[in-house]
């Protein structure tokens, strides 16, 4: 990777303000378009008439928002995904995260080099350390009762799911740890968890004081959460659409907390730091 480039961050929000000093710090020609005020050092563009010249162009976390428009919630107006793929030139390298598929085609049609850095084994793992703390902080904010001595359930036992276990054992919850692959019930077992199995929990969740889950699947129904207990928190940290019925939820009183996007909410700076950690990684592979 060379030492000085030519970035432009198009959308997102406080990661990508907070990634435009990161860049900007290294030494990079940094612009941005739809971040608001440019902080010390960044280019603030108010059209992507000059996003032709960059040596990359980052998209946000996740590149686009309903009716085809850019992810761009600090911008002064909404942005259509297609004007900004339209400026670019062909074979333009562009970085974004959890691209859809009409985003793919968008770039695609235009013969851009899309490289989705969500799909990014490192940034994932990154990612679960303060996706890890915000749910914690969550809890601690919706619980009546402390984490210390309470009953913690996980449901997942991916990278998320292994990051929250023993942050909330730590405080001296005594976790449960569900999942479906029995290669994780051992792991989780191996690491002094209690275990159930995802497809087998109706009868087993009226004890628990706050249950977390991290399964982008349907989970967490009418029945098994018309089994909690009236205090009960569940958070859902899953990726749409979820795994909480939350209609449901709603309907019994149960006290359940959509959590999505937390790294950008709770550590927007540990969040930019982990981005342009992989966005250096793609371009280095790249060879610019």
């Amino acid at each position: 990777m060379r030492q000085e480039l030519n970035i432009w961050l198009i959308g997102g929000d406080r990661r990508q303000v907070r990634l435009a000093g990161l860049l900007a710090e290294d030494g990079h020609s940094v612009h941005t378009l739809g971040l608001g005020p440019a902080a010390e050092g960044v280019t603030e563009e108010r059209t992507p008439a000059g996003a032709a010249l960059a040596d990359c162009v980052v998209l946000p976390l996740p590149a686009a928002a309903p009716g085809g428009l850019l992810n761009a919630p600090l911008a002064e107006a909404p942005i259509p995904l297609e004007q900004i793929f339209a400026a670019l030139r062909p074979g333009q390298i562009i970085c974004a995260g959890r691209v859809d598929g009409a985003t793919h085609a968008l770039a695609r049609d235009r013969g851009l080099a899309l490289h989705d850095y969500f799909a990014r084994e490192e940034l994932a793992v990154a990612n679960a350390v303060p996706t890890a703390e915000g749910a914690i902080q969550i809890a601690l904010e919706e619980m009546p009762v402390t984490l210390h001595g309470s009953r913690a359930l996980v449901i997942g036992y991916g990278r998320l799911g292994r990051a929250l276990a023993p942050r909330l054992a730590g405080l001296g919850a005594r976790v449960s740890v569900a999942a479906r692959k029995y290669a994780d019930l051992a792991w989780a077992e191996g690491f002094g968890f209690a275990t159930e199995h995802t497809g087998e929990l109706r009868g087993w969740l009226c004890g628990y004081d706050l249950i977390v889950n991290t399964v982008p699947a349907p989970v967490l129904g009418e029945a098994e959460l018309g089994e909690l207990k009236g205090e009960c928190v569940v958070i859902d940290l899953a990726s749409l659409p979820g795994g909480v019925d939350f209609a449901a939820a709603r309907r019994l009183g149960v006290t359940a907390v959509q959590a999505l996007s937390l790294p950008g909410k709770v550590a927007p700076a540990t969040a930019a730091a982990c981005l342009r950690s992989t966005i250096c990684h793609i371009l280095h592979e790249l060879g610019v």
